[in-house]
This record gives C-alpha cells, sequence and structure tokens, in this order.
C-alpha cells in the first residue's frame, strides 16, 4: 500500500466517482482505477459499491478512510514542517468539533489564523457522536479538537470557557414574554432533540431528568441550525448552546433557570506544531458564554460539568 493510493481513495469518497477524482487530482482515470483495484486486491475486500448516486464507501471502507486520512494528514504535516519555517506555515490542519460548540468563536479563530498564516490549509469537520470523537482524540488521529468537558476528558486537555445553553421557542410561545424562562413551566412541550449518542441530546435529558420533566420529542434532527429554525416555526422547543443560535432567531432564545452551563476544551495533538498552538491561543482571546477566556499560556485544570455528563 501506498500513501498515493490512500490519496485516490479519499479522492474517491469526497468526489463519488473515480472520473471526478482523477480530474481533482489532474492524474489519469484509468490509473485512478488500477491503483483502487490494486489497493482492494491487497487489502481482500471492497472499499466501495456503485450506487445509483455514484460510488459510495462500503463499512470496511468507510474504516479503511478513517485510517488513510491520519496516514495522508501525517504525512502533509510531515513534509510541511520539514518545509515550511513558522513565519511561513504551510501544510494540513485536521481540526474536529463537537456540534453545537464554539459555533460563533471557532470561525473568529480560523479566519484570524489563516490571515496569520495564508498558506496553512484547514480541514475542519463537525463531529455529532461523543464516543466518535473521544476514540479519534485518544488515537490521536486529530491535530486539534474542540468539544465539551466529560468525565473522560484528557488531562491534557485545555479549557477554553463555558457554554451557556438556552432554549428556543416558537413565534409567538407565551414564556417569551418571561426574561428567563423557568424549566418547570415547559412541562408537557414537544422538544426538538439530537442524535442519540450526541453530546447535545445526552445534555437535554439530564436537563429534564434533574427538573422532573418527561421527554417528550417532536423530531430529531443532525445540526444546531436545523433544530432552532423547527423550534421557531414551533415544531418544539430545543436547547442549544447560545453560540449556536444562527442569525436572525435571537428574539426567540432565553435563557433558563436553574441556568444550564457546559464547559468547553480544547484538545491538541501531542508534539503540537506552531499551527495548533497558534489556534489555542486564538481560541483562548475568545468570549465564551458564562466565563472569561484565560490569559495565561497555561491551562487551568478542566472542570466537570456543572450541570449535566455528556454521554457517549
Amino acid at each position: 500500500m501506498s500513501l498515493r493510493q490512500f490519496e485516490y481513495a479519499l479522492a474517491i469518497a469526497e468526489e463519488g466517482s473515480v472520473t471526478a477524482a482523477a480530474e481533482r487530482l489532474h492524474v489519469a482515470q484509468p490509473s485512478v482505477s488500477q491503483q483502487i483495484r490494486g489497493l482492494e486486491r491487497e487489502l481482500g475486500v471492497q472499499l466501495f459499491a456503485r450506487t445509483p448516486t455514484g460510488l459510495v464507501p462500503t463499512v470496511v471502507g468507510r474504516a479503511f478512510l478513517r485510517e488513510a486520512q491520519v496516514a495522508v494528514s501525517a504525512s502533509r504535516r510531515a513534509r510541511a514542517t520539514a518545509q515550511a519555517g513558522a513565519d511561513d506555515l504551510v501544510g494540513e490542519l485536521v481540526v474536529a468539533v463537537q456540534m453545537g460548540f464554539g459555533t460563533r468563536q471557532l470561525p473568529r479563530a480560523l479566519s484570524e489564523l489563516r490571515r496569520r498564516f495564508p498558506r496553512l490549509e484547514v480541514s475542519v469537520f463537525e463531529e455529532p457522536s461523543a464516543a466518535e470523537l473521544d476514540r479519534l482524540c485518544r488515537r490521536g488521529a486529530l491535530d486539534f479538537s474542540l468539544m465539551a468537558a466529560c468525565e473522560r476528558s484528557p488531562s491534557n486537555a485545555h479549557h477554553l470557557g463555558d457554554e451557556e445553553l438556552v432554549v428556543v421557542l416558537g413565534e409567538g410561545h407565551p414564556q417569551l414574554a418571561a426574561d428567563r424562562v423557568e424549566l418547570r413551566e415547559l412541562d408537557g412541550e414537544p422538544w426538538v432533540r439530537f442524535d442519540r449518542d450526541s453530546v447535545l441530546d445526552g445534555a437535554l435529558l439530564n436537563v429534564l431528568r434533574d427538573n422532573d420533566l418527561a421527554p417528550v420529542t417532536a423530531a430529531r434532527v443532525s445540526q444546531t441550525s436545523t433544530a432552532v429554525r423547527w423550534a421557531a416555526h414551533g415544531l418544539g422547543v430545543t436547547l442549544v448552546p447560545a453560540s449556536a443560535v444562527p442569525h436572525g432567531h435571537e428574539h426567540l432564545v432565553r435563557p433558563v433557570s436553574p441556568a444550564v452551563s457546559q464547559p468547553v476544551i480544547a484538545v491538541v495533538r501531542r508534539e503540537a506544531g506552531p499551527a495548533e498552538t497558534a489556534l489555542l491561543e486564538l481560541l483562548r482571546r475568545q468570549s465564551w458564554s458564562g466565563s472569561e477566556a484565560p490569559s495565561s499560556s497555561e491551562a487551568p485544570p478542566v472542570p466537570a460539568p456543572a450541570s449535566f455528563t455528556p454521554v457517549a
């Protein structure tokens, strides 16, 4: 197996076809097909299945591609480290963010990072599963991760601040008359919830349980912006980090009582390079709801969640 084969497989997974992957890689289509067939023969498995919408990774293929991405990213990082000086950083930075957290802070920090290092390529993906993000962090598969703190948070995690969780109500909801919503006043309300293995759904379940409320599910969604928009249209109420509320929906947001907040942490790979270090410092300078960003370069201890424990 070679890094070239890994790159070809990753391109096919992203583009959905050999032709599109070859065009993106600026190589001949037969060469890409030949390399993938050779890779599948060597592995003894089928990596892609042909569907009406194009080529999609098989179950085995998805597992392989995760490891291939790690190998390709490590190779690019090593090449960039050898070629670049601290003032002219090149290469790729892979950032994973837990769904709903740092929605306002991360784009600002990344924008400043790109201005500082214009040749740096940043790849960001949102991972809704707490268990999967935890697994990737512990394996060292990610350069930089932004997530909610939990009981399994790594000891070297950096506490950035606390995200306040707020309730989003529908237009005309009677609780909009209040400055702060008592959670018990939402008894019997339907909720727009999140994927079952997500931190946000675990947060909601614990909040409802702590206030002796039963979860009535109106819908499940995978994105905080979708949850907010559906709540705005009256499908049900929802609970999201304050920074995740899309512009134009602020008038439908209320803090809750008892207040609910979640510590947010950054996990940086071992032997972090200048890109990871710079991004960490930029995120520390951001305003985090409920706490001041620390000014010291040393990471403070990571507190346990104040109101709930995210579930895997």
